[in-house]
Order: structure tokens, then C-alpha cells, then sequence
């Protein structure tokens, strides 16, 4: 008679192929590009579903575009999200969804070891979808700039963390350094009277007759604004594991060194008290020392004899 395998049995794998996809969803020191799933609810507006197209083209190639629907509510039940998270190894998630209690309806989340860390809901208002904009676009890949404005993003604990959330989202690869030519995007979202304004800008370099460029923003598009709605934030402790870095990843403190915010190597030099009566200084006829009196008799002395 044959036994059923247990639930918690851990699998092998059979083949090479296998092999490898498992070495490659294992944890690592240093983490691959995060991926974000975009995901079309049940029901959804016209408005949620270009603005899904279009944040997954800023956000390309680290991403997975949903084309079917899904009936999902991720604040009544997370293992739908979790399962999709599993399944494409892709930590991030924006679920889209439309009604009449929420219409234009946007969930911002990320995943930690398999479960749901946090989750920000976000209304959309007066959206201007991409193909708006008569203008050229950025390359797709391109690392983007950034920028937060508003006081709330400093202060109000939700704002922080929907802060920390869209930096994890759209932020990129990390790369060691960054070539002029290579800025070419910026993403500004402001904080004013309770609604976030997201605007996405194109960079352009002019000439200004010195070494230095004149840098001018163009609107490229997507535009919206953003309305905070429901939050689940993850409590301290799981915060805490989530953010901590492994030790290969801090940098070894060396004593007496120190850098600043520019990255400037900074030293503290211990020395011992010199003592200046030695010290070699300009040789003058009228810095030299004179001889002592006793010497000066005992010459004397020596000459008279």
C-alpha cells in the first residue's frame, strides 16, 4: 500500500533544469531586480486599466502585465496575491480594481518570505494616460530620478512607508555609477492637502556654451493624482527582519576612519608630543645659539697659557 508523502517534505530536485531554478529562487546576499506584477481585478475601469499599462512601461523590463482578470480582494484574503507571488518570483504587486464604493482603485504591496509585508489602497483622479503626450519617450530599462515633495512624506508614518514602498517599486537596479547621458527620467510625486500629484519628466541637456549642460524637464506622461485610501502596514518585529541586512553586507569598521554624506575618507592621526627645542629650523647667524659662559672662560683660560 503506498503512503502519502508528507506535507512538509521538502522537494528535490530530479534534474538540472530543476536544479538551477531552485538555486535561483534561493535567498541571496546580494538580491536580483525586484519584480512587480501587474494584476487587473474582476471588475475594472478604463482609466485602472491604462494606468496599469502604463506604469508597467515605466517600470519594464522587471515586470509581469496580468492580461486576464482576476477576482481578487487582497485586504479580505492575501493568498491569491502570495500565490502569484510564488509563482512568478516577483515580490511586488499593484492590483487594479473599479467600484462604486472605490472607483479607479489602485493596491500598492510587496512581499517578505512568501506572505504580504504591507499594503497602501490609492484612488486615482484626473488621469492623462501616456500616448496623451506628443512627446519622445525614455528607453525602456532607464534608471529614474526620484523625487518626493511634501512635508507629510517626512512626518506622517504612512506617508513614510508609502514613500519607502514606491522607491522599492520604481527604483531599478542598483548600479555602481551612473553616466550623464543615462539620466534621463524623473518621477516627482507631491504631497499637498491629502492627495498625491505623480508627474513623470523626460531630461533634456542644451547647450549653454560652458562644460556644463542646460538641463530642461519635458512632460512625458503618465500624470495622476493619487488619493490614500486603506492601509495595512507590517507590524515592528516583521518590519525588523525585513529590512535587516546580513552581516556580509555591512562594512567592516576600521578604527579612526570615517566617511562623510559625500563619501570623503576621513582619518583621526594619533602622535606623539614633539619636542620643539630639536626641531630643525632655518639656519641664521642671528637664530644660532650662543655658547654658555663656562665654555666661553675655559676658552680663555686654554689661550692665556
Amino acid at each position: 500500500m503506498a503512503t502519502k508523502r508528507a506535507s512538509n517534505e521538502i522537494k528535490r530536485a530530479k534534474t538540472q533544469k530543476g536544479r538551477r531554478f531552485l538555486i535561483a529562487r534561493e535567498p541571496k546576499v546580494v538580491e536580483n531586480a525586484k519584480t512587480t506584477m501587474f494584476i487587473r481585478g474582476g471588475k475594472t475601469s478604463e482609466i485602472v486599466t491604462q494606468a496599469l499599462k502604463d506604469l508597467c512601461a515605466l517600470k519594464k523590463p522587471n515586470c509581469v502585465l496580468f492580461k486576464r482578470k482576476n477576482i481578487l480582494r487582497p485586504f479580505q484574503d492575501e493568498t491569491s496575491i502570495e500565490f502569484f507571488s510564488n509563482k512568478n518570483d516577483a515580490s511586488m504587486f499593484i492590483f487594479g480594481s473599479h467600484s462604486k464604493k472605490r472607483p479607479h482603485n489602485l493596491v500598492m504591496g510587496r512581499c517578505f518570505d512568501g506572505h504580504i509585508l504591507d499594503m497602501i489602497e490609492l484612488g486615482i483622479e484626473n488621469f492623462t494616460p501616456l500616448s496623451k503626450f506628443k512627446t519622445e519617450k525614455c528607453a525602456s530599462g532607464t534608471k529614474p530620478c526620484l523625487l518626493f515633495v511634501g512635508e507629510a512624506f517626512e512626518s506622517d508614518p504612512e506617508y513614510m512607508r508609502l514613500k519607502n514602498l514606491l522607491i522599492d517599486i520604481f527604483r531599478g537596479p542598483d548600479v555602481e555609477k551612473v553616466r550623464l547621458q543615462g539620466l534621463e527620467h524623473v518621477m516627482q510625486f507631491t504631497e499637498l492637502d491629502g492627495k498625491i500629484f505623480f508627474r513623470s519628466y523626460r531630461i533634456l541637456l542644451k547647450k549653454s556654451g560652458t562644460r556644463t549642460p542646460r538641463v530642461e524637464l519635458e512632460e512625458m506622461g503618465p500624470s495622476m493624482d493619487l488619493v490614500k485610501r486603506r492601509v495595512k502596514l507590517a507590524s515592528d518585529d516583521l518590519w525588523k527582519r525585513a529590512v535587516k541586512k546580513p552581516k556580509n553586507l555591512k562594512p567592516k569598521k576600521t578604527k579612526n576612519i570615517s566617511h562623510d554624506a559625500f563619501g570623503t575618507k576621513l582619518a583621526n592621526i594619533h602622535m606623539k608630543r614633539q619636542d620643539y627645542s630639536k626641531l630643525q629650523t632655518r639656519k641664521m647667524k642671528g637664530l644660532k645659539r650662543q655658547a654658555d659662559k663656562t665654555d666661553g672662560r675655559a676658552k680663555k683660560r686654554r689661550t692665556s697659557v
